[in-house]
């Protein structure tokens, strides 16, 4: 199973008070013993933004570097035509104004990686009709 962990995955595995940080730490080992854990660019910016503004600087540093090196994690960039196809889901959604434009750039990318699964607590995933499957 190949898993896009969005920022609320992240928030949860690094966060032990979280109180999905047991359930979603499991799903992220599952998934990096069966397939690999696969982010983009944009979740990293807002995890990083997050973790510096609510942790001590030490741990969000550690966290910071320990993603951006690890084997395990497949880091995919928002390049500039995954940028123009956000904007095209954003047309598409229309009628959802609440999705945000981070969070369509991920399903632009799981649409194009054919990732279905995603550690989020963000429900948007699943009223899309794109098959995601939310987890936990």
């Amino acid at each position: 199973m190949k898993l896009f962990v969005d920022t609320w995955g992240w928030v949860a595995v690094t966060d032990r008070s979280d109180p999905g940080h047991e359930a979603a730490t499991e799903i992220f080992r599952r998934a990096r013993r069966s397939g690999g854990t696969v982010t983009s660019n944009f979740i990293l910016d807002e995890t990083f933004t997050l973790l510096f503004k609510r942790r001590p600087f030490d741990d969000a540093w550690h966290f910071t570097t320990t993603v951006v090196r690890s084997p395990f994690i497949d880091v995919q960039e928002v390049t500039e035509s995954r940028f123009f196809r956000t904007i095209e889901l954003r047309k598409q959604f229309s009628d959802k104004p609440r999705i945000s434009f981070t969070d369509l750039s991920t399903m632009a990318l799981m649409v194009e990686l054919r990732i279905t699964d995603v550690l989020t607590a963000d429900r948007h995933f699943s009223h899309v009709g794109l098959g995601f499957r939310t987890l936990p």
